[in-house]
């Protein structure tokens, strides 16, 4: 197995000069960590002459503890003895680092764990920091992660204009198949963000490799992401969120289990069964979550095994899913009703797959194979667009 070493690592043991010097503000989560598991606030304070001045968090908070659209208010780090700004709080403005949180910053260096759809927030945060940063002349270091699905593949329409959120700044497919780093890169510079970035590459890291490939520790990125199977799931899984589906949020299988108190399982098992989907297999499942939507009501639904991770389409998968526990549930089934992520008009679902579109294909019973058809040109042209800032082989 080829060892990997993500930009955190790299930056430990290749480059420990290319911040001395500088006093800098960190952008960490959870998952950033090096391979034998020390914390990117750790390692930052160990580089010879850097002084960490600063804590930045995403959402879920610098430990992960927080849910899913949680307002997370000011922190202290214990060890570090210093406060943490919080990237998301109770409101819009609070996405973005404010002006006092930078002054005086010599770089902000960003290390965030992404899983490679465009609805992840991570990335969205990293973009908004990147803009505060140029206006405020600070350079920014983004220290590169593998993208657990790989860089090769390409899957979903592309986000169209004037349906951004913070799950959808800028429009990108679905499944964009870029590292953190190369999305960086490729933000800055096509969207004119404009400012001072480096991206500290990894080392041994392959476009064809999945996670597993990698030998790296898994560390839950954020509290519903706990496996690499979660992640596989993700970028179809999360469009549940649209819906008055359970998503599996407040079960040990956060978006591999789908359904409501009103699904019949077998019967939605049955039908996904007859699409003949690739890599894929449906099991009727009953479940309880804890929390969140249906908490503590048996919900009926189904269980999505991926069978094949190569053949696998987790996005046509999960319209799929949508479209048949649409036409199944009847009126019992609903588009989720805003607020959803800081907006107050748009449906959940219009947002989640940057426009209405796709909603208004599944609401007219639209064969799936023609909904895929008709992101096949805007896939094109963005693997074209991506080609300048892709960092890796």
């Amino acid at each position: 197995m080829t060892t990997v070493l993500a930009g955190l690592d790299v930056l430990a043991r290749r480059l420990p000069r290319l911040l001395r010097g500088r006093r800098v503000g960190l952008l960490s989560h959870q998952a950033s960590v090096t391979r034998d598991l020390r914390h990117a606030v750790d390692v930052v304070r160990g580089l010879p002459r850097v002084r960490l001045a600063a804590l930045f968090a995403p959402e879920h908070g610098i430990t992960g503890a927080a849910q899913d659209q949680v307002g997370i208010g000011g922190e202290r780090h214990r060890g570090a003895g210093l406060p943490i700004w919080s990237l998301y709080g109770g409101r819009l403005a609070s996405l973005a680092p404010r002006p006092a949180s930078l002054r005086g910053l010599d770089a902000l260096v960003i290390d965030l764990q992404d899983v490679g759809a465009r609805y992840y927030t991570y990335n969205w945060t990293m973009a908004l920091a990147m803009q505060q940063c140029a206006r405020a002349h600070v350079p920014v270091v983004v220290l590169d992660r593998p993208n657990p699905l790989g860089g090769e593949r390409l899957e979903g329409n592309v986000a169209r204009p004037g349906y951004t959120s913070f799950v959808g700044l800028y429009p990108l497919p679905t499944r964009h198949g870029l590292t953190i780093g190369e999305l960086a890169g490729y933000l800055n510079e096509t969207h004119a963000i404009g400012c001072d970035l480096t991206v500290v590459p990894m080392q041994g890291w392959r476009r064809r490799m999945l996670w597993e490939d990698t030998g790296l520790p898994w560390v839950a990125p954020s509290p519903n992401m706990p496996t690499l199977d979660t992640a596989h799931v993700y970028p179809g899984g999360c469009l549940i969120e649209g819906t008055n589906l359970s998503e599996g949020r407040g079960t040990t299988r956060p978006f591999e289990l789908v359904g409501a108190p009103y699904v019949d399982g077998a019967r939605l098992a049955a039908a996904l069964t007859r699409r003949r989907l690739p890599g894929v297999a449906f099991r009727a499942a009953g479940f309880e979550p804890a929390f969140h939507k249906w908490g503590g009501r048996r919900c009926g639904g189904v269980q999505v095994h991926v069978t094949d991770r190569a053949r696998f389409r987790p996005y046509l998968t999960y319209l799929a899913l949508i479209a048949d526990a649409r036409r199944l549930g009847g009126r019992r089934f609903r588009w989720r009703r805003p607020p959803y992520e800081f907006e107050w008009k748009r449906l959940a679902i219009d947002l989640l797959c940057g426009g209405p579109e796709i909603r208004r294909d599944l609401e007219r019973g639209r064969p799936l194979a023609r909904i895929a058809a008709g992101w096949a040109r805007d896939l094109g042209a963005f693997a074209r667009a991506r080609r300048p800032y892709l960092l890796y082989r």
